[in-house]
């Protein structure tokens, strides 16, 4: 197979542009690296060797094909050498005019044929091209950290990029084992877009005292399948590096309510406290270990009071069904007795609300998190009103602790914790198709290489109900009064069909 750049240049030794020099070369091109640091280039030259030589010991790589790609790597002195090059790849430091001042002496040297990009993850390509003779020839490239391993590619079009143009680096992405997504030229291109809603939520959730983060952590992982929690995940990317993408974007989009960053990620930023790599973020690290407290057992008492739960609980059926299967006495009448129990199941809305609109006695109210198929989660989450009594929260909890799954008690939150986070991404990336960032299947595709989520987050809404995400928001203004939660127009005319949002008619 014709290699589509069979010459490139990649400028930055760090990490990144020895992870994209890595791939190149896998993929048949010949590269030269090259770092304005003095051998910096050639220490990245032996780190990529070093890393193809222990993938030759673990049987990965044949001694041929080994010594075949140490032929193809170079380290060279100056962008003087790229001059031959048919592609150049620059991978430095994100500073706006250090990348345009690098890309004005690029374009002397190179031939008027050569394609120039950016690996940039937060800057306008445009802004950096717009001062080119020829910015048609100029897109950006965006790979993500460790690339060998993160398998997908930003190939991202400037207001003058020719759409040719980013066919051939797409076409070249595959070659070099990667999947490729086509995006516009936006804040966050499309996996820093969306992963908006992961973290910013679940801050807010923190800071209105709901829950802690350890607590925040489990129930996400838990009921939704997410791999790392939202402060997990944190941790350990740092938050020198996650907190300023966070204001980048916020302040790239005007003040846009749905990516508020936090004062709590601001303060342990100022403090030093970033993560694993300090020994102290979110959680604190001993040995590379987090230490996180175990959590409390559940109540066991002897007696149960008797459990009506309301009509107009989410998954009513099934929850008879569960209380039935964990032994309780359920009550029919069209009111409880003033012994029960009293069971509701929002979505979107808070226990308190639900409580106060249905005129229950919210002393012995307590809501449970029904939006995801109980059988599917492994753990499960309730929540009392300010006004519940002590030994009605404990009832609960003992009885949904009864088959011995997982149970979390929190305080009064409108859409619990899994709903507010989850109707966040899902109506970030749904407001992403409306603006025509991407396709929804580049879209899907991105998410899940980039982010590492269960699903795309159009496949999270399609999983949990389209229909159900627009309530959740609905409910969720409606208790916050935020325009951070008011649903896109892509969701909202999808939800209100029932559509799905994953196959979409062009």
């Amino acid at each position: 197979m014709t290699v589509t750049f069979s010459k490139i240049g990649v400028i930055g030794a760090g990490a990144m542009g020895r992870g994209i020099a890595q791939i190149a070369a896998q993929a048949g091109s010949e590269v030269l690296l090259v770092d304005n640091q003095p051998g910096a280039a050639q220490r990245g030259l032996e780190a990529v060797t070093a890393q193809w030589a222990k993938l030759e010991e673990k049987g990965k790589l044949d001694a041929v094909t080994q010594a075949a790609l140490v032929t193809r790597l170079h380290a060279v002195d100056s962008m003087q050498a790229l001059a031959s090059c048919d592609l150049v790849i620059e991978a430095v430091v994100e500073n706006l005019e250090i990348k345009r001042a690098l890309f004005h002496e690029l374009e002397s040297v190179v031939s008027p044929s050569a394609v120039l990009a950016t690996n940039t993850s937060s800057l306008s390509v445009t802004a950096i091209a717009a001062g080119l003779a020829r910015p048609e020839r100029f897109a950006g490239y965006h790979f993500f950290n460790p690339v060998p391993l993160m398998k997908v590619v930003e190939v991202v079009a400037g207001f003058k990029t020719e759409r040719a143009l980013c066919e051939r680096l797409a076409a070249y992405a595959v070659q070099m084992g990667h999947s490729a997504v086509h995006t516009q030229d936006t804040p966050g291109f499309i996996v820093n877009h969306a992963g908006r809603g992961y973290g910013t939520e679940a801050l807010r959730i923190v800071s209105e005292g709901v829950a802690d983060f350890a607590t925040i952590d489990r129930i996400l992982k838990d009921q939704a399948g997410f791999r790392l929690g939202p402060f997990e995940l944190m941790d350990l990317t740092a938050l020198d590096v996650s907190h300023p993408v966070m204001e980048s974007i916020y302040h790239q989009y005007y003040e846009e309510p749905r990516f508020r960053p936090s004062v709590i990620t601001a303060q342990r930023l100022a403090a030093g406290a970033l993560g694993r790599k300090t020994g102290e973020g979110f959680y604190r690290y001993v040995d590379g270990a987090a230490q996180v407290a175990a959590e409390a057992p559940a109540p066991v008492l002897e007696t149960l009071p008797p459990v009506w739960v309301s009509p107009r609980a989410a998954r009513r059926p099934e929850l008879l069904r569960l209380v039935h299967q964990l032994g309780a006495h359920i009550e029919t009448g069209p009111t409880p007795s003033p012994a029960a129990l009293i069971l509701v199941a929002p979505l979107g809305f808070d226990v308190t609300t639900v409580a106060a609109v249905d005129r229950m006695d919210a002393t012995r109210t307590v809501g449970i998190d029904m939006l995801v198929d109980d059988a599917a989660t492994k753990r499960r989450v309730l929540a009392g009103t300010p006004a519940t009594r002590r030994d009605m929260r404990e009832a609960a909890h003992a009885l949904f602790a009864r088959d011995g799954k997982a149970v979390s008690v929190i305080r009064d939150s409108g859409g619990f914790v899994t709903q507010r986070v989850l109707a966040t991404i899902v109506n970030i990336a749904s407001d992403m198709c409306q603006q025509q960032v991407c396709s929804p299947s580049d879209l899907e595709t991105a998410v899940r290489l980039g982010l590492g989520y269960p699903q795309g987050p159009l496949a999270m809404g399609d999983l949990y109900g389209p229909t159900n995400m627009l309530e959740v928001l609905f409910n969720l203004q409606t208790v916050y009064g935020d325009p951070r939660y008011r649903p896109s127009p892509w969701l909202r005319r999808r939800g209100a069909l029932g559509l799905s949002l994953t196959h979409v008619e062009d």
